[in-house]
């Protein structure tokens, strides 16, 4: 039969027309799941630069230089996706068998292909040639960095989407406030003034404490501790708070604790805060109530924080049990 170029179509017996429309159907149902599964993944995520990063699939290379990235990306089950992390990142210890990457050599992260950088603001404001070049070269740079309890939620959700592991985020969040409320559980029973006052020390050669809303002195209080320092003035996008001894030492027959983290933030033993001028006036000084704890497990967003968490109280009431 010949083409109607009145109607512009071959009539309805027509082999080709049939021909047509099954080739149409055929490629239809090729792609269209294609499509849907690429329009249901697609995403987007402003990270701490303001840079709102648009993207369709997981990202499956990774670069992680920040401790508590890399940590959290093991608990999210993504240790074929780690191809690489900083020279500080020992946790989990298996972490530590991924190849090491510095601002030093730019080339090697080119040579190594990631499809993502995830970095956090300090470091990119140190290095900001570094993640400009790898940006230039089509690597997607993320600058992540919680520094509250709800950022920390939220940034395990950001971690998720990245990856395509949001039903692990969530119960990261789920096992995390499911412990919380275990330990808080402890000392509800016990009245809040008998509850120890403590002074927490996040840097000892500037008398620093922690800012009020930080990961740190959420720890402090989830378990069972009483914040000492409630007119500490935060630093600006930080979670330290400067202080001073002078108003340290203003608390001196009030402070039944004093704790301080410990790691390379602040590099500082037991001997160094007993013997500090001044502080033989401090109540937990004279009593012998000192105690350090590893900054790592107080004050990145992971979910080692619910250990501290379960040391402090541990700490603050060793008859417990």
């Amino acid at each position: 039969m010949r083409f109607n170029k009145t109607s512009g179509h071959y009539p309805r017996h027509c082999p080709a027309s049939l021909f047509f429309s099954h080739w149409l159907c055929t490629l239809f149902l090729v792609f269209i799941p294609i499509i849907l599964q690429h329009t249901a993944m697609a995403a987007e995520l402003t990270d701490l630069s303001g840079k709102t990063i648009h993207f369709d699939r997981p990202f499956t290379r990774i670069i992680s230089l920040y401790g508590a990235h890399t940590e959290n990306l093991a608990s999210l089950g993504l240790d074929k996706e780690i191809i690489g992390r900083s020279g500080d990142d020992d946790y989990p210890p298996a972490i530590t068998a991924k190849p090491e990457f510095s601002s030093e050599n730019i080339e090697k992260f080119i040579a190594a292909r990631p499809d993502l950088v995830l970095i956090r603001p300090m470091l990119q404001a140190r290095h900001p040639e570094l993640f400009t070049r790898l940006q230039k070269v089509g690597i997607t740079v993320v600058s992540l960095q919680p520094t509250t309890i709800d950022e920390m939620y939220a940034y395990w959700r950001d971690l998720g989407k990245l990856t395509g592991k949001r039903q692990e985020a969530e119960a990261m969040i789920d096992a995390f406030t499911s412990g919380l409320a275990q330990v808080r559980k402890k000392f509800k029973a016990i009245p809040e003034d008998k509850r120890p006052k403590v002074y927490f020390e996040a840097i000892h050669e500037m008398m620093r404490t922690f800012s009020p809303d930080s990961i740190s002195l959420f720890a402090l209080k989830s378990a069972g501790g009483i914040n000492i320092a409630t007119d500490a003035i935060p630093r600006r996008s930080s979670n330290i708070a400067d202080y001073g001894k002078e108003r340290i030492l203003s608390h001196a027959g009030d402070i039944d604790i004093f704790l301080a983290q410990n790691g390379r933030m602040n590099r500082v033993d037991k001997m160094t805060i007993l013997e500090e001028p001044g502080f033989e006036s401090i109540k937990a000084v004279r009593e012998g109530r000192v105690f350090l704890i590893d900054e790592k497990e107080v004050s990145r967003p992971t979910l080692r924080l619910l250990q501290g968490i379960q040391q402090l109280y541990d700490i603050f009431y060793p008859t417990s049990g």
